[in-house]
């Protein structure tokens, strides 16, 4: 194992840790010494390239043994995030949107702030953050604002859900058996994937908007004056 992981470039522990993950066949034994050969350098060269595309170690598992294939691993390595972002701590989130770190380490409890695939933020979390902050300057209570993003968050994981069901069944199915070569089944998953993905953000944030604007101007019709009304009808324009 020390040879192996001379050669590989990496620390023995690490070659122990992805051999604890059954990333890494068992050597060959011969009494207490384990042999390892070309075929355990060539896998441990091929998990660091697919970490470098900034896949999960459990998606690695299953893309070396075989549970997932080569238009799979397409489409999970676009899913990725880009390796290039900048990856940052919780720390690092609270430093930029001058939020409490406490705050945020009480709204990631909740499930509501969560890292990307890396494990880490990126600036995109900052940006949501500073968003959230803006409502709380408004004046709107903190637990009440948590648990409105959790009705919320549940609501969307629920639709979510649906929506990969759909994908997998009419599109990732249908391909995977249409027979065509690893390389184009892979490139029509990812460029599916890459038309999906935009329109259905597009159609989720516009039905939620004009929704929260139409129960909006609802109320004010009901309880606010006639200032307010207007000023309600301006912004659903």
């Amino acid at each position: 194992m020390e040879q192996l992981a001379s050669v590989a470039g990496l620390s023995v522990d690490t070659v122990r840790f992805y051999q604890s993950r059954g990333l890494l066949p068992p050597p060959r034994r011969d009494g207490r010494v384990g042999w390892y050969t070309d075929e355990h350098r060539s896998r441990l060269d091929r998990i660091r390239a697919l970490q470098a595309k900034g896949l999960t170690l459990a998606t690695i598992r299953r893309l070396l043994t075989g549970e997932l294939d080569a238009a799979d691993e397409a489409l999970v390595t676009a899913l990725a995030p880009a390796p290039a972002d900048e990856l940052l701590t919780l720390e690092d989130v609270a430093e930029r949107s001058g939020i409490p770190l406490p705050l945020l380490q009480a709204v990631e409890r909740e499930g509501l702030l969560t890292p990307d695939t890396r494990g880490g933020y990126t600036n995109a979390d900052v940006a949501v953050a500073k968003a959230g902050l803006a409502l709380l300057e408004e004046g709107l209570p903190l637990p009440e604002v948590l648990a409105l993003a959790q009705r919320h968050h549940e609501a969307m994981l629920l639709v979510a859900d649906q929506a990969v069901g759909l994908f997998d069944a009419f599109v990732r199915q249908p391909l995977r058996a249409s027979g065509l070569p690893d390389e184009e089944a892979a490139a029509r998953l990812v460029a599916a994937f890459r038309r999906l993905l935009p329109a259905t953000a597009a159609l989720v944030s516009h039905h939620f908007t004009r929704t929260l604007l139409a129960v909006a101007q609802d109320h004010i019709e009901k309880v606010g004056v006639a200032a307010e009304l207007e000023a309600v009808r301006e912004a659903s324009q």
